[in-house]
């Protein structure tokens, strides 16, 4: 029972205490006086009753009534009604409103008239005064409380004959039952009548309408989403005008969460004057008016639910976590079926009258009977979940959020997650969790109601059946008796607050109010105490939870078949089958991926231990460890589905025995999971057991009588039997128990205070940075999270340290850790669940002890450990290695991990795991290379291979992994090669820190040799021959070969010589290279600054001793290209030959002018060699412009130099001022160099005769003028760039055609006939400010390049792109493309390409250009090499391309060793790939004219990768000029004798060459003078294949030797090879190489060809030998026939179209492939003009072409029989004579397609006529026999008659003739 209201308060309007224009509430009467004891009187009251402040107003406002709730400390809830009336303001009221204002005016006019502020008007009468009449009390009941206020109200205003006081005095002394269902009937006193009904359950909340009305304002979406933010602890604000709304809404939200409890801040209505509390970091539910809205703008954090406008904002940085699905749709439609009936109808032709809807009480009911279910299936099952901690002398209840998240299967979800970790959660348990207490419609649902909502849950009108069931239960606990709700209460009149009430409201009678409150409070005492019955019961369980969604996962799906493997791979351990169980390892440690396998995995292992133990042999507690270790590697940090807990006694069970008294256990090996450092899931482990052994304390005692029906008893039900029991035990009794209980619970936190030492400290306690860095540990040390008080802890903190006294700082430092980290964990679990402080205290001292006695048994068995055998490991496979290539470090056992390319892991594209393997990575003075075996045995024995060349390293970084067997953490490397290689290995434990330390060292050591001469390609077959004698000791690197001393003190002196001529120019310098300065101090010669051609005696460059004969020098390669080019004739005398325009100079014989040029150059026939030297100074590295290439058509010549110095530009470009009287170098210099330019002008045909006058007169001035002629090249003013794109600034708009699309050059004829005779192409940079001179011969076209560093980076992400170090995030190959996008690389490819299309233009149309970029040597390379393969067929060939290198690459200095960082002193720069950019714009040009080139793509790929790999000399050192230091340029030539190992790379290609085409492209069909235009577009572009593939069953396959079967046996016969069908053969994407598992079909033929060659005994013929007769051949039979044969269709003259016709049959079938490359030559006998006619054919006809039954190629044909080999058969076959391809053909039948046999008409010696034989057709006359005798056999023939024979007889004549 209890009052039904606690105090009356009269609340009246008074003035401000600081004088200001607002008044304040006065309580002017309030009775009872004195506070209740059991319930003091709430303060603020008067804030509450007027909650927008209190004011006078104008009018009287009618009455108004709402209720606020007030939360006092102890969180109980004060319900305050409050009824507010208007009356007339007393004139002190007034004057105290206005007199704050009338001081302010006063001060302003002093002494002027008082006037009024306008809020008052001037008429006193009309003002009035707010009156609130307020009820407190703890009760709920806003209808009771409206009705007796209003009673009130009404006697005063209606002056009823009844005593106010009497009124008041019985509604404080009303008694009414809490709850139960009862109804009790009140009267006032003033004939009213009311009856109060009491819920049934007051667990239940009661919402009237107030959940409907919320619904109603917000809609579905809304409310849902405020529900969630009040679960997940957000901060909620009402608005509206209303403050009955504003009470409603936030009473409906509250009814919702049932039965979670808010907790938080909750004022359903805040007055104005506390707004600030709005800013608390707290969450909270609160109501404010809409009048306020305007200060809540700036809050950033709180959720506002507008009422009156029907929307919720959320703040961006709010997010409010949604149900999780299904939940979420599931809730929203049953809302809208509840909310809006007619919606399921709304689509009918015929609806159904529509049913009355629910009344507004039912419907929310209905509403919360959705929340309530909701809630049902989101708790459902928790109850399995709680821990019984304690059961006496209190319930202590804990609940395992990690399982009941794991067994619902929403680890995952962030709402499950924040509401389980909220306050209100907490708060359901510890009421809830009770096991016996009274039960309510919550409890019923979750227990018994579960497998219905399952079975509804697609059934929408049975969940609306439910809803209305449990709709109708709530309703009857609201209202159990609805019939009876009879009011009878009076009301004033109509419009009653508008009439003069006489007086005000009265003062009451203290006394009388109170003499009724005693006489009442009298005659209860008297009463005898009313109790509560509760009917408590134990609370039922429910089932067991299932997973919320049943998430079939499709990789676990046959889960049976894995839980067999697991168990048979398990008992073939225990039963010592080792190898059995070897097998089926990887098997089981892929099935632990899934959870029921691992839960299998620990039920199995719990079978073999008895008694707590379980000793194994080292190979069985090597395998339990492994599966163990991978059971845990999956498992989180809080263990939701309990594997770790099931392991946690497994680890301390299962051990070894190390040597007698040593025993290792298997938690010291399964340690490096994060699990074990995690409070959290000890804390759970701890409960758990804990609650075992308590539910064992009460079971004890009725074991024997019938243990089965007890045993299944839950540890809640026992409970919930002893709470039931704990009232009727004595004292003694209870006191005992809870002794019993709590040393329970003290002695299980020893037990885990031990446990936790196993698991935390590591065996080897050095180890010690694991542990720190494990997540927990860490952390924790800083955020305690222990509920004992600081001081406390800090005291017992103190005390084990010093106690414990260990010396070892090092293992202190784990210790401590480690004991800090037991100590946190054993005061929470401790304080808890009600441990004494004695226990407690003594626990901490325990503990350090426990962790010093666990270091010490851990430091024999670590001692002991590292005696054990090694586990046979397999055994290592050697590589094989070159000849010459040495092992410097032996196999290092090492596991070769996946990175982020899918396909050895057996990624997307399916194929085997062949990564991770196991194996060991050798280090040979040539490569890294590893060898091993796939782990998973169940790819089968695959050798796995992957290597690259030291000196292709680019990074190499430590890295910390996994070993895929062990899990182990190992150090690990991870090393990436510019070939494309990355070898990310984890170290195998056995391999030391210190060996994996020496493997780095001698690494960087090979990578990085001091000297050029330590490199590969030196030390193969240097001084030291095979025999050579042992190394001496004290060699540096024991592995590396040194030099002789002699060696390098020669080196030393030429070095020292080099300093002589070195101060003005510097190329890359030795001293660059590491090499020490020079000793001699002599050589140290200082040299005037300008040295004059004369003073350069030729022993000042070079020593006398390396003077080259200028006949070695004109030997050089570029001086034969330049005879070709017509460049300049060399006599033995080299006279000039004056009518030549261009000599060659040997000015730089001895190097002295340039030191990075070649010796011999190309410069114009008038200019003097000494003129040189000065013209030389205007450039860098002193690079002037040399002559590279002339056009054989239109003459103009290709000129190459380094950039211009500023200097020399300025003066060269600007007008010419009257020169200063002391004229500078500079300016002679830059006079010079405009004469050299002016001498190649004149050197050009077109322009000699114009060198006198002005050839550029022609000029109109509008060309000149403004813009210039490159105005539209330019971006923008006189001098900008040429932009992105050159297609379109190529195509001036103005003057030029339209760009063509795609990024193709526009038409040739785009240039207009004035051109300049000369072209500069230069740096935009370096060109600024120049202004050209419209008198000179020559323009500037400044275009933006990029520099080398910018192609440094690109390429360091291309490699990242291509070669990932780890998976990418998102599969699939959007995010290879996006990283390929970042790299850039496909732009700088376009650039160049664009760039040397443009060169080619101007070229092509008779312009000179000098290309001068940078510094000379890299991307002026790049161009210069690119336009000479575009434009001269010639460097298509492969001698023309060797060549190409040869000149441009290696004479003219591009600096091979410091791009590609090949000394010790190149480490910083590192290494620019500009030669394979190079190579890769040839490639992109290869795909788009595949039948340009003769050499292939593997071509480049080789060159690719050897350019880099230092195995050949040829691209090593920077220029010739070091090349003949170190006499390497000429010594190929004397040194031919004997098989020894090629030293250049050209050799090396020419002897692979002579043996396989495997640098031939067949597709060679070149046009005669094509110049190529290539796309440049960067979609026209394709990516590198030479980047992404990879050969893992041989590693690369450019070193030819080591490839394992090259496509043909070269010499030795192939058995297996003999015929093609034989075997067939699975090619695994990136293990095969899949060009020598599928040859294209003509090397197949060569191969067969040999094949048969060596079965017939005869000598093998050259591949080229045969290649070139076919050819031959077909090259002959196409003349005499007029018509054009097909080969005269591929020598089209669009180049394109017979391009991509060639691409097209490149991959077409094999017949057609053959066909096409052995017709196309271009000497077939065609006219262009019928070439140009079939190019314009379709390719599709042009495809028919080649199909071999096309009718025009069969000229006669027939039935012939044919007589079988030796001892076979006559059989007819049908013939095809085709004089096309020059052949007869046979086939089985007519209409066969496919060609039995061919006999080639070119070897018919003679057609004879012949005899019948033995088995030849009988009817035929034996005239119709004729024979074809062949160089290889005869053949018999027989017609079907005398004339059909003849018919054939003279067919084939007449084809012989033909030939």
């Amino acid at each position: 029972m209890a009052r039904l209201a606690d105090y009356f308060v009269l609340v009246a309007f008074g003035p401000h205490p600081r004088g200001s224009g607002e008044g304040q509430g006065q309580i002017l009467q309030r009775f009872p006086e004195k506070d209740w004891e059991d319930n003091p009187f709430p303060q603020g009251i008067e804030l509450f009753c007027q909650p927008s402040g209190w004011q006078l107003c104008p009018e009287r406002n009618p009455p108004t009534f709402f209720v606020a709730v007030l939360t006092d400390i102890n969180s109980e809830r004060h319900y305050c009604a409050c009824l507010t009336f208007w009356e007339p303001a007393e004139p002190t009221q007034e004057v105290v409103c206005t007199e704050d204002a009338t001081e302010r005016e006063e001060e302003a006019d002093e002494g002027g008239l008082v006037q009024l502020s306008p809020a008052t008007p001037a008429t006193p009468g009309q003002l009035f005064a707010p009156k609130t009449l307020v009820l407190v009390s703890r009760l709920d009941h806003a209808e009771v409380f409206r009705n007796s206020l209003g009673l009130i109200y009404t006697i005063h205003v209606e002056g009823l004959n009844v005593g106010l006081e009497n009124v008041i005095g019985n509604l404080l002394t009303c008694i009414i039952p809490l709850a139960g269902g009862s109804q009790r009937t009140i009267s006032l006193g003033a004939g009213d009548r009311q009856v109060i009904q009491t819920p049934l359950a007051d667990s239940l909340p009661i919402s009237r309408c107030s959940v409907a009305l919320l619904f109603r304002q917000l809609g579905i979406t809304n409310v849902l989403s405020l529900f969630c933010a009040a679960l997940t602890e957000h901060k909620v604000l009402f608005l509206s005008r209303s403050y009955q709304r504003l009470s409603d809404a936030c009473r409906g939200l509250l009814a919702l969460l049932f039965p979670l409890r808010y907790s938080f801040t909750y004022v359903p209505i805040l007055p104005a004057q506390l707004l600030e509390v709005l800013s608390t970091p707290t969450p909270f539910i609160i109501g404010v008016n809409a009048a306020f809205q305007a200060e809540t703008q700036e809050l950033l954090d709180v959720i506002v639910a507008d009422l009156d406008g029907g929307t919720v904002t959320v703040p961006e940085c709010v997010h409010i976590p949604p149900l999780p699905e299904p939940l979420q749709s599931q809730t929203h439609s049953v809302l809208s079926m509840v909310l809006d009936p007619d919606l399921e109808l709304a689509d009918l032709a015929f609806p159904p009258p529509t049913a009355n809807a629910s009344s507004l009480k039912m419907q929310d009911k209905e509403l919360r009977a959705v929340f309530l279910r909701l809630f049902a299936q989101l708790l459902q099952g928790y109850r399995w979940c709680l821990h019984m901690v304690r059961i006496h002398p209190e319930p202590v209840i804990r609940f395992h959020k990690a399982a009941f998240l794991g067994q619902r299967g929403l680890m995952e979800d962030d709402f499950l997650m924040k509401v389980l970790e909220g306050m209100a959660f907490a708060g359901f348990v510890s009421e809830r969790g009770v096991p016996y207490r009274s039960t309510d419609l919550f409890d019923e649902l979750v227990a018994h109601e579960v497998a219905r909502m399952r079975a509804d849950e697609n059934h929408p009108q049975r969940v609306l059946r439910h809803v209305k069931e449990l709709a109708e239960q709530l309703y009857k606990n609201e209202n159990p008796y609805p019939a009876v709700a009879m009011h009878k209460v009076q009301r004033p009149g109509e419009a009653s607050h508008l009439r003069r009430v006489p007086r005000p409201f009265p003062r009451l009678d203290d006394g009388m109010v109170q003499w009724i409150v005693d006489q009442a409070a009298a005659k209860m005492q008297g009463a005898p105490p009313a109790v509560k019955a509760e009917r408590r019961t134990t609370v039922p369980s429910g089932p067991p939870m299932t997973a919320i969604l049943e998430r079939s996962s499709g990789l676990h799906g046959n889960s049976a078949r894995r839980l067999e493997v697991v168990r048979n791979c398990i008992s073939y351990v225990f039963e010592g089958k080792m190898l059995e169980a070897k097998k089926l390892l990887p098997a089981v440690l892929r099935a632990l991926k899934g959870r029921a396998a691992r839960r299998c995995l620990t039920q199995e292992l719990h079978l073999h231990v008895q008694q707590n133990r379980a000793v194994l042999d080292h190979q069985q507690f090597d395998f339990v460890v492994r599966m163990m270790n991978c059971c845990l590697q999956d498992c989180t940090s809080l263990d939701e589905h309990g594997i770790a807990a099931a392991l946690l006694p497994l680890v301390t069970a299962f051990c070894r025995k190390l040597s007698p008294g040593v025993t290792q256990f298997a938690y010291s090996c399964v340690q490096e999971h994060v699990v074990w450092s995690t409070p959290q899931f000890w804390e759970a482990m701890f409960y758990g057991d804990v609650q075992t052994h308590i539910r064992a304390l009460y079971l004890e005692p009725a074991e024997d009588q019938d243990h089965l029906q007890e045993d299944e008893r839950s540890a809640l039900d026992v409970a919930s039997e002893q709470r039931r029991l704990w009232p009727t035990l004595s004292r003694e009794k209870q006191q005992e128990l809870v002794q019993k209980e709590e040393s329970t619970v003290f002695s299980q936190a020893i037990h885990y205070a031990n446990r936790m030492s196993y698991l935390l400290l590591p065996l080897d306690s050095s180890k010690s940075r694991l542990l720190r860095e494990r997540a927990g540990l860490g952390d924790l040390e800083s955020a305690s999270n222990s509920l004992v008080t600081n001081s406390m802890a800090g005291s017992v903190a103190e005390s084990y340290d010093t106690e414990s006294g260990f010396e070892d700082a090092e293992t202190c430092d784990v210790a401590g850790a480690v004991v800090r980290f037991i100590n946190r964990f054993v005061d929470k679990v401790c304080t808890e669940s009600g441990v004494t402080s004695d226990h407690l205290k003594g626990l901490h001292v325990m503990v350090p002890d426990i962790v010093q006695m666990h270091i010490e048994t851990l430091e024999a068995v670590h001692r002991e450990s590292k005696r054990l055998p090694p586990i046979q490991k397999p055994k290592l496979l050697r590589p094989r290695l070159l000849p010459g290539e040495e092992c410097v470090l032996d196999g290092l056992r090492v596991y070769l991990l996946p990175d982020g390319r899918e396909e050895g892991a057996g990624g997307s594209g399916g194929g085997p795991a062949l990564l991770p393997a196991e194996g060991a990575v050798f280090l040979t003075t040539y490569r890294v290379i590893f060898t091993g075996m796939p782990t998973d045995p169940l790819v089968g024995e695959q050798v796995v291979v992957r290597s690259f060349p030291v000196a292709t390293l680019t990074k190499e970084k430590r890295i910390s992994v996994q070993t895929p067997v062990d899990q182990l953490l190992q150090d690990g490397l991870q090393l990436r090669s510019c070939t494309f290689q990355l070898l990310k290995m984890a170290f195998d434990e056995e391999v030391g820190s210190d060996s994996a330390e020496l493997f780095r060292k001698q690494l960087h050591k090979l990578r990085y040799p001091p000297d050029i001469r330590g490199t590969f390609a030196f030390t193969l077959g240097s001084t030291h021959a095979p025999g050579r004698p042992p190394r001496t000791t004290k060699d540096k690197g024991p592995s590396l070969r040194t030099l002789s001393r002699n060696l390098v003190k020669n080196a030393k002196k030429t070095i020292g010589r080099q300093y002589v001529t070195r101060k003005k120019y510097n190329p890359p310098s030795w001293e660059h290279r590491g090499q020490p300065p020079p000793e001699d101090q002599e050589d140290e010669i200082s040299v005037s600054e300008e040295l004059e051609p004369s003073t350069l005696t030729p022993s000042s460059a070079l020593k006398p001793s390396d003077r080259m004969t200028m006949s070695s020098l004109v030997e050089r390669a570029c001086c034969r290209d330049y005879q070709r080019l017509g460049l300049g004739t060399l006599s033995s005398s080299l006279s000039r030959a004056k009518s030549e325009p261009f000599r060659i100079s040997p000015v730089n014989r001895m190097y002295a002018i340039c030191r990075s040029y070649p010796g011999l150059l190309i410069v114009p026939q008038s200019v003097q060699d000494n003129a040189l030297q000065r013209v030389s100074r205007c450039y860098r590295q002193n690079r002037f412009p040399v002559v590279c290439w002339r056009s054989g058509r239109s003459k103009a010549v290709l000129l190459r130099s380094g950039g211009l110095h500023g200097k020399g530009v300025v003066g060269l470009f600007k007008a010419q001022n009257t020169p200063s009287p002391g004229q500078s170098q500079a300016d002679s210099g830059s006079l010079e160099q405009e004469k050299y330019l002016q001498a190649v002008v004149s050197s050009m045909p077109r322009y000699a005769d114009a060198s006198g006058r002005n050839t550029l007169s022609g000029f109109s001035s509008a060309h000149v003028g403004g813009h210039g002629k490159w105005g539209s090249v330019r971006a923008s003013g006189r001098s900008g760039g040429l932009g992105v794109d050159v297609g379109s600034r190529l195509a001036g708009r103005d003057m030029l055609g339209p760009p063509q699309a795609n990024g193709a050059p526009p038409d040739p004829g785009f240039l207009r006939p004035q051109r300049a005779a000369l072209y500069i192409i230069g740096d935009k940079a370096q060109l600024k400010g120049v202004r050209p001179d419209p008198l000179q011969q020559w323009e500037l076209v400044p275009i933006e390049v990029f520099e080398a560093r910018q192609v440094k980076a690109s390429f360091k992400k291309l490699l990242k792109a291509c070669v990932p170090g780890c998976p990418a995030a998102e599969p699939g190959p959007a995010s290879f493309l996006r990283s390929l996008e970042d790299s850039e690389w496909l732009i700088q490819i376009h650039k160049l390409l664009q760039v040397s299309v443009l060169v080619v233009e101007l070229l092509d149309s008779g312009s000179s250009v000098l290309v001068s970029l940078e510094d000379g040597w890299d991307i002026t390379t790049q161009v210069v090499s690119l336009v000479q393969l575009l434009s001269d067929p010639f460097y298509r060939t492969l001698d023309g391309f060797r060549l190409l290198v040869e000149k441009e690459w290696l004479s003219f200095g591009h600096r091979f060793s410091h791009r590609g960082a090949h000394t010790l002193a190149g480490q910083s720069s590192g290494f620019t790939p500009v030669f394979l950019q190079f190579l890769d714009c040839v490639h992109q040009v290869h795909l788009q004219f595949p039948m340009e080139f003769e050499f292939s793509p593997f071509y480049l790929k080789f060159l690719g990768y050897h350019h880099a790999s230092r195995r050949f000399r040829t691209f090593l050192l920077d220029s010739d000029y070091e090349r003949i230091e170190l006499g390497l340029l000429y010594e190929e030539k004397g040194e031919r004798r004997g098989q020894q190992a090629c030293r250049s790379v050209w050799e090396y290609v020419e002897r692979l060459s002579r043996r396989t085409p495997v640098f031939y492209n067949y597709m060679y069909a070149p046009e005669d003078a094509e110049v190529l235009r290539p796309y440049s577009n960067v979609s026209n572009l394709k990516v590198w294949d030479f980047y992404t593939e990879e050969t893992l069953a041989e590693g690369p396959p450019y070193d030819w030797e080591l490839a394992q079967g090259p496509p043909e046996p070269p010499e030795d016969e192939r058995p297996d090879g003999a015929a093609p069908q034989s075997r067939r053969r699975v090619v695994w994407p990136c293990y095969d190489s899949r060009p020598r598992a599928q040859p294209d079909a003509i090397s197949r033929l060569l191969e067969e060809l040999q094949r048969l060659e060596a079965e017939l005994g005869r000598p093998p013929e050259r591949w080229k030998d045969t290649w070139d007769r076919v050819k031959a051949a077909q090259r002959l039979e196409g003349r005499p026939d007029g018509r054009g044969t097909p080969s005269s269709l591929l020598v089209s003259s669009v180049p394109h179209h017979r391009r991509s016709l060639g691409v097209y049959l490149q991959e077409g079938p094999v017949g057609s492939t053959l066909s096409l490359s052995l017709d196309s030559d271009q000497s077939s006998g065609s006219t262009a003009s019928s070439s140009r006619q079939a190019a314009r054919r379709s390719t599709s006809t042009l495809y028919s072409q080649f199909q071999t039954a096309e009718s025009e190629n069969r000229s006669y044909e027939g039935t012939l029989y044919k007589k079988g080999a030796f001892m076979k058969p006559w059989k007819a076959r049908w013939f095809v004579l085709d004089k096309t391809k020059h052949q007869l053909r046979y086939y089985d039948h007519r209409v066969d397609t496919e060609c039995k046999g061919v006999i080639d008409l070119a070897e018919v010696e003679a057609v004879a006529p012949g005899t019948p034989t033995m088995g030849a057709p009988k009817t035929v006359d034996e005239k119709a026999f004729f024979d074809v005798k062949t160089t290889r056999r005869v053949y018999n023939f027989c017609a079907q008659d005398v004339p059909s024979a003849q018919q054939w007889v003279d067919q084939i004549q007449s084809c012989l003739s033909d030939a």
